[in-house]
């Protein structure tokens, strides 16, 4: 089973239904259902998104649709082996770029999904959009 580890632009495409790119992040979280792939989303993510959800909506209602994400995703952890890797690699302009390549690589990661492939230019493992890598499987 392929293990896809979403960067955090992707889970914000579903959870706030941006579009054009909503279609291919709710594919993503499909074939998760149906238990063809594992989604993995490292703990920072859980963060960021909410912090933005937040704006967007309560934050009672932000607390409630990332309990439903988690119930469908595998968390990553940020230990101190992580945040140094990424400290210490410079090939990542941006500090949280790094973070999420590292927790991709930690949970043993088959692709990195993002709509940021600029930002993972350096990565060993392999890093597509939703909609290149849906046709793959």
């Amino acid at each position: 089973m392929k293990k896809l580890f979403l960067d955090t632009n992707i889970i914000l495409d579903i959870l706030a239904k941006r579009v054009p790119f909503y279609n291919e992040a709710a594919q993503l979280f499909s074939l998760a259902d149906t238990g063809k792939v594992e989604l993995f989303v490292s703990a920072l993510s859980f963060a960021n998104i909410n912090y933005i959800l937040s704006k967007m909506t309560t934050t009672d209602n932000a607390r409630t649709t990332l309990s439903k994400l988690k119930a469908i995703v595998k968390i990553t952890s940020l230990d101190e082996k992580i945040i140094a890797l990424a400290l210490n690699d410079v090939s990542f302009s941006n500090f949280e770029d790094g973070l999420q390549y590292y927790s991709a690589l930690a949970a043993n990661s088959n692709v990195i999904i993002t709509r940021n492939l600029k930002d993972f230019q350096t990565s060993s493992i392999p890093v597509m959009t939703a909609k290149s890598f849906l046709p793959t499987l």
